[in-house]
Order: structure tokens, then sequence, then C-alpha cells
């Protein structure tokens, strides 16, 4: 017998699963070549009707087989690729299978896997999505919830470290040198939960009391080269442990709590139940080896896999159709959270900038999706800044509608229904539209829809009658799949400003309380709002905060956005106002235009913010034009040179406005830098280090030494980085030395040198081409290692339009040649790195017919079903 292979997933498909799993028993001989895995599952039919049992398994080779404590012989089961099938079993049952499977050869980092070398490295597991199923037969998706009992059995030398999910259950020594280690996790969980690690790995620990009197100890695992980096981790995991108590009454439940570093992964961290498994590059810090930028990662992911604990693992996805329900959600906490701990407007601005650079591109091209798709072929490739991103953006609607008051009372009530549950999105806004007596329904129309909505927004004053009346139109535009869309509830928060840059008091009737802002909805195709007794408005701030996921089109011009970027008091729209003005200049720089006003009055205001007084930090940030990637997004036909050299002329043009004062103010700044980590002092290295990149650009004399000199004497990562930067980017007979000298410095340590190879595929010179195919063959360069690949290969085709889009097409070919290579090792990688070739239709036709030539030549050959599924759905019509 055989069972026939699925095709795509289809939401509309969905049925519950007919076999539950009661209770789950693990026992695991672990061998870096040959582990056994011993597993007992109690299982129970859900169904009235006798339907077969089928276990989900991939790469397993299968020793034994027993139902109720019988073997059965080959005709009993079905066996293929990708399942275990048998026919005639009970209603309740126990089913047992002995397998064996090879960790070292797992190169796709999915299951069980080594990661290191085999005489050093350590085994470990990543099952989300399907990973599971690489273990052991079982039914393997995420509305089977089971508790789970581990026992892991290892050489002690080799092994002398055993973790798994949930409370230490026992340890003890066997005969021949070897131990054993069992765990229980008495929270039922899906099997992509599941975790366990073993190897050699240092520890620091601390202990933890709850808010609800539990005693906790947290540990985190590294290798010993890497342990004395995560402190600061440590530091981030009892902040985001105490801000979840306060903020949203969750208590961690269990008695221990592990984190384990890695070098080789897939992904950025996973949050196995209790066990949670993290790229090294996101956990590690200090400050010689990391930058301001890695410490804020740190603290990000670290809190982000906590939050999980409850927003993904207690209350879990009934399946991977509702994955946005524990990503979208747990970002959205997250950006909660270093909102607290840092500063909300920066955060913000950072939270859109991510935004409209990754998600708004990928809105805007062949890959699109609902937060919320119809359908999948890999679930892998749905794990999107759409899915995870917008769907932040989507909690953070609600949220808003709701207010604090209400938003806490909902998802307390979210908790209450559906703690030990896989959920739906539909159930979340249930939770919380009925605990407030509130229809939150529209909101379902988000999820369901892909695309960016473009929201146009024209302003009226009529001074004899005091009313200003907002007219909103909304446009959402085609997208695969979806030619046709639906108006959308968008929430707009709004303020008038008068002639001194202070708010006009608002109301929409005559009877109803003043206020300094407002919040209205837009529900249909165009909607008007009459605000009264309104005093004459200079300019309208909309959108502030950037309440909903749109692209704003205004009837603001050019002397409005400078206005509002002198006086805004919404720290996140007075950028806005920067980000627009640059952005209609580069349109202009782009059109060929004899004169661009737009320029000169984005020069010019921001001359006078300059010597204003103002955060460093949102100034560094006002400095800074839209990124290359969020301006592509808009530009068809698209020609890359053109618009880096249009960016490029911004920012040249800037500098020189500014002139000496660049000079002055980066020897101010530098006289206080010590390298601190408190807020102000990353603030300050923020706008000393764009400072120094402006001030390359005008000076080839003094600012190129004084780069070096920084390189060479920073009491921090940030600054050495920024320096050598700075250096590269402006192609200084420096840069080279400096170069040299970083490979020298972190030779040895993989996480820091990843940032020397992301730092030479973002040169912005034709011939980085070459330079990223020699770097190919570093004897420190690996495309076994996912890390690396991004550092060198991802940076490359996502960061660097002047080499990757070279017009010869040698960028398209590099990478074509390399996703070859990585997809027979890793298809995760290697589909995430095609997901930079997508956007070939927008570009102009030579490379267009080049990047397309490339895509069909891959397409062409035998590939995985990962990357298989990007060039298809990249190439079609």
């Amino acid at each position: 017998m055989s069972v026939p292979e699925h095709g795509p997933v289809r939401l509309a498909d969905y049925r519950a699963p007919a076999w539950r799993v009661v209770a789950a028993t693990l026992e695991f001989d672990l061998d870096i070549q040959a582990t056994q895995v011993r597993a007992r599952l109690e299982l129970r039919r859900t169904t009235a009707d006798a339907v077969p049992l089928r276990l989900d398994g991939i790469g397993l080779q299968l020793r034994a087989i027993r139902l109720d404590g019988r073997a059965l012989a080959p005709h009993e089961y079905a066996l293929d690729e990708e399942a275990l099938q048998i026919v005639d079993v009970p209603a309740t049952a126990v089913l047992e299978t002995d397998v064996t499977l090879d960790p070292s050869a797992n190169s796709a980092l999915s299951g069980l896997y080594l990661s290191g070398s085999a005489e050093h490295g350590f085994l470990l597991t990543q099952c989300e999505a399907e990973g599971f199923r690489r273990i052991t037969y079982y039914p393997d998706r995420p509305d089977v919830l089971a508790p789970f009992h581990v026992t892991l059995r290892a050489d002690r030398a080799r092994f002398p470290v055993l973790l798994a999910n949930g409370n230490p259950a026992g340890a003890g020594e066997l005969a021949d040198g070897r131990h054993w280690a069992a765990w229980d996790d008495p929270h039922p969980k899906p099997s992509y939960l599941f975790a366990l690690v073993a190897g050699r790995l240092e520890h620091i620990e601390q202990p933890y009391e709850t808010a609800d009197g539990r005693a906790v100890t947290l540990r985190i695992f590294a290798e010993a080269d890497a342990i004395d980096r995560c402190g600061y981790a440590m530091d981030s995991l009892v902040r985001a442990m105490r801000w979840d108590e306060r903020e949203y009454g969750r208590n961690y439940d269990l008695d221990v709590f592990h984190i384990v570093a890695t070098h080789d992964f897939n992904m950025g961290a996973m949050e196995n139940k209790g066990l949670n498994i993290f790229n090294a590059k996101y956990l590690l810090a200090d400050p010689q080896r990391s930058s301001d930028e890695d410490y804020a990662h740190v603290e990000a992911i670290v809190a982000h896999e906590y939050f999980h604990n409850w927003t993904g693992n207690r209350v879990t996805c009934r399946d991977w159709f509702q994955l946005s329900l524990k990503e979208g959600l747990t970002v959205y906490r997250e950006q909660q959270f270093s909102a607290d701990m840092n500063s909300a407007t920066l955060k913000r601005i950072e939270d859109v900038q991510l935004l409209r650079r990754a998600q708004f591109a990928e809105d805007a091209g062949p890959l699109a999706h609902p937060v919320r798709p119809a359908e999948y072929s890999a679930i892998d490739n749905f794990y999107t800044a759409t899915v995870y991103d917008k769907g932040a953006e989507l909690v953070r609607l609600v949220a808003g509608r709701l207010g604090v008051a209400a938003w806490r009372r909902g998802m307390d009530e979210y908790f209450r229904r559906h703690d030990g549950q896989a959920a739906t999105v539909e159930q979340f806004l249930a939770a919380l539209g009925e605990s407030n007596g509130i229809d939150l329904s529209p909101y379902l129309a988000w999820y369901a829809q892909a695309g960016t909505p473009e929201l146009e927004a024209r302003g009226d004053y009529d001074a004899a009658q005091r009313r200003y009346r907002l007219t909103l139109r909304q446009h959402t535009p085609p997208t695969p799949g979806q030619a046709h869309k639906q108006p959308l509830p968008i929430p707009v928060r709004l303020a008038l400003l008068g002639a001194d840059g202070g708010n006009l008091p608002l109301r929409l009737s005559a009877d109803a309380a003043p206020a300094s802002e407002c919040v209205i909805e837009l529900s249909g195709a165009e909607q008007q709002f009459d605000f009264v007794d309104v005093a004459a408005p200079r300019a309208a701030s909309l959108l502030r905060g950037f309440s909903a996921p749109v692209r704003l089109q205004t009837d603001l011009d050019a002397a409005d956005l400078a206005f509002l970027l002198r006086h805004e008091s919404d720290g996140f729209n007075r950028w806005e106002a920067a980000q627009q003005l640059a952005r209609r200049a580069i349109r202009g720089l782009l059109a060929g235009a004899d004169a661009v006003p737009e320029l000169a009055i984005w020069c010019d205001t921001l001359t006078w913010l300059f010597g204003a007084d103002i955060d460093p930090a949102l100034l560094a940030e006002l400095l800074t034009p839209p990124d290359y990637n969020e301006l592509a997004a808009q530009c068809e036909p698209l020609d890359p040179a053109a618009l880096h050299a249009a960016r490029e002329t911004l920012e040249q043009t800037l500098a020189q406005r500014l002139g000496e004062a660049l000079a002055a103010r980066h020897t101010l700044l530098l006289r206080s830098e010590s390298g601190g980590l408190d807020g102000a002092a990353r603030g300050r290295r923020r706008l000393l280090n764009r400072c120094l990149r402006l001030w390359l650009r005008i000076d080839a004399e003094l600012a190129p030494e004084v780069a070096a000199t920084r390189y060479v004497l920073a009491p921090s990562m940030t600054e050495r980085l920024a320096a050598l930067a700075g250096l590269l980017a402006q192609d200084a007979p420096q840069a080279q030395k400096a170069l040299q000298d970083f490979a020298r410095r972190y030779d040895a340590d993989a996480v820091t040198l990843d940032k020397w190879f992301a730092l030479q595929a973002a040169v912005p010179r034709a011939d980085t081409v070459e330079r990223v195919a020699a770097l190919l063959r570093h004897p420190r360069f690996s495309l076994r290692n996912p890390n690396r690949v991004s550092a060198l290969l991802q940076g490359f085709a996502a960061r660097n339009p002047i080499a990757f889009h070279r017009s010869d097409g040698a960028g398209y070919r590099l990478i074509e040649q390399a996703l070859r290579e990585i997809d027979a090792l890793n298809p995760t990688t290697a589909a995430r790195l095609a997901t930079t070739l997508k956007d070939w239709r927008r570009l102009e036709p030579q490379r267009r017919a080049l990047l397309q030539a490339s895509l069909r030549r891959l397409a062409a050959a035998d590939s995985s079903h990962d990357l298989g599924d990007i060039l298809r759905r990249s190439l079609a019509d």
C-alpha cells in the first residue's frame, strides 16, 4: 500500500484532526550519526466513523512498530516518503514505533540536527513548522496538543548537557559512561513546540520569582567561547518577564526557563515551550563585538520568544493559516515592550521603516499574499514580513480601536477562553470584541486581503462657517489572485495645526468635547468628516503614529510639509514629513526636472533643525532619506542605477548644505562618547555616525583620517562599524587596511565576522560582484551556514542595487549559481534568498530580461519544494 502525495493546502479544506494524542512518551538514544527514537503515543479517535490513522514522517528508518503491544506485519501498514498509515486501529489505542535517523546528514537544519563539527558540535532540534516529522512518526499539525514525557540518553563525555521541554523529572548514570535525563512538560503542546538540546555547553543562571509566587530558575546555555556574552540577554529576559506580568497579567508557568544559543539556525529564534533556541546573532552581546542595533535586537527577540509562552504556546494556532495569530500578535507585544524600554517615537519609526522596506515591497510584487492566505504550497515560505509585520499592524489597529483598558480586558478574555487550545483569528477578534460589546468582524477583511491600501486625503476649510472638511478615499491595487478589493476599516489619527504650530481643538459635532487630536475611521471607499468651530488651520497632521498600514497621499504642498517638519509635536509625523519631502525630491530628480524645489526645501528645513534643540537620535533619522528598497517598490520601470544616483544626490546635497557644521557637530559628539549603553548614549552615537557619513561625502582629506582613527580607537562596535562602513562607501584609501584589521580581530568570532562579510557585500560599486564571488571561496565562508549566506549573499542581493543590478547581469548570475548549490543543502535558506529575485518585472527592459532568464533557468532545473514554490510564484502571470 502507498499513501498519496498531497497538493496545495487550502484553508477551505481544513478539517479537525481525526485522531488526538492523549499523551506522548519519547525516548532518545542520542548519537551524531545514528540517533534512535522510541515513541509511545496514546491515541484517541475523535470521529464516530472508523478512519485510518495517518502519521507524518520524513527521512526516518522504521525499525519496529507495535499497536497495543502487538508487532505489526508489513502488510498491516502503509509507508512512503512522507507518512505512515494504519487502517485498522481501535478508537483508543497505543502505538509504539522505533526509528533511527542521522542528525549529521541533516543540512536542512529541520528536525534533529548537528550544530557545528562532529567533534565539537552539539545536537538540537528545530520543529516549526513541520520538522517534528523528521524525528518520529506523529500527527505533525498545530491543532494536535499533548503532554510530553521525554527521556534522553547519551554518552556523558560527549553530551554532558541533556535538555528538553518542561520540568526536570530525573537524571542518573548508565553503564559504559552514559547518562540519562527525563523531562515532563505538563502543558499540552503541538509537536512544532518540541525541543531537545544535547552537547557540551556552559550556562549562566539566575533565580526569578514570578508575580504569583512561583520560584523559577533561568538559564542561558552557549558554547564555552560565547557564554560570557549572554549577560545582556539574561537582563532582557528578566525585564520581559516583569513587563508581561505588569502589562498583561501573564506569569511564567514552569520551574525552569532555558535558552540555548547556536550558530546554525534557519530562523532568528524559536519559542519551544520552556526551551527557547536562539540563533546566536540574536542572543550574544558585548560592547566590543556588538553594535547598538545588535543590543536592540537581543532585547527585542528575547522578549518576543518569551512572550510566545502565552501568545503562541499556551494559546497556539489551529492551523498554519492562522500563523499571524501567534506571530503578528507577539510582534505587536514585542514592539510595545521595546517602546516602553526605549524611545517610543524611535521604535515606531524603526518599525515603519521595516514595514515599508520589506512588507510594502512584498505587497507590491508577485509574492504578495494576505496576512491569512487562502492556500499555500510550502509553509516555510510564509514566514514573511506580511505575516509578522503587517500582522502586527493589524493587531495595532484593533488595539487602537479598543483603547488601553478595553484592549487589556479583551486579552484577558482571550486567554481565559482559549488557554490550552489551538485558536483562530475569528476567535481572537471575538474574544476582544465580545468582552467590550464591540463587533470587530469587519477587521477580518484586513486578514483576507493582500496589498497595501492607498489612502487619499483632501482637506477644505470654510472660514465663514469655521468648518474643516476632510475627505478620505481608499483604493487597494490588484495583487496575484485578487483582482478586486473591498474597502477596509482604516483608522486615521489626526490633528490640525495652527499658525503657531500648536494643535487646534477638534470636534465632529457642536456638543462634543474638544480634543487636541482624534481618531476617525474610514469604513467605505470614500467618506467625509466635518470638524466644527475650527480656527483656520495651517496644516493637517494625518495618520499620526502611522495609525494604519497604508500609503498616504495628501494635498499638502512642500511648504506645508516643511511647516510640519519644523513644528509637528508627533515625533513620528515629524519624521514622516521629512520622508515625504525626500520622496518628492527623488521623484523630481528621476523625472529630470531642471529645478527640484522639494530638494531645496528639504535641505533648508533640515539645516534649520540641525541647529535646533532636538533629540539626537530623532535628528539622525530626519537626516536620512527613505530606504532604496522602499523607493524601488514605487518605481516602474525601475532603473536601479538611476534611483541609487537620485538618492545619492539627496545625501550629497544635504551634506554640502550643512557643510562645516557636520565636522563641528561630529567633534562635539565625539567628546562625549564613552561607549555607554543607555538610551541617551545610543542616541548620541546615532547622530555622531550620521554626521560622519555625511561629512565623508564632502571632505576627502580630513574626514577619512578621522574615520580611520575612530575605527582604531573606537570604544564600541557601533563606532567601529560606522567608521569602516563610511570608509568603504567612499572608497577611501584607509578602507582596505581597516577591513584587514577587522578580519584579523574577529577571525574566530562567527557572529562578528558575519558583519565583515556583510560590509563588503554592501559596497556600492559595480566590481562588488567580483568581490562577493571571491568571498564565496573564503575559508571562513560556508554555504551550509544560514547566517553567513544571509550576511554575504542576501546582503548583496537585497542591499546593493549597484552591484546586484549590474547592467551585464553578472549579479543575477552569481545569485543564480549560489541558489543551485544552497538548495541542495538547505531548501529553506535557498527559498529565502530567492525572494530577492521576485521583482524582476519592475525593472527596465534590459535588466528585466536578464533577471527573468536567470529565474527561468532555475525553474527549469530540479529544485526543492520550497525553492520551486518561490520560483513558480515569481514567474507566474
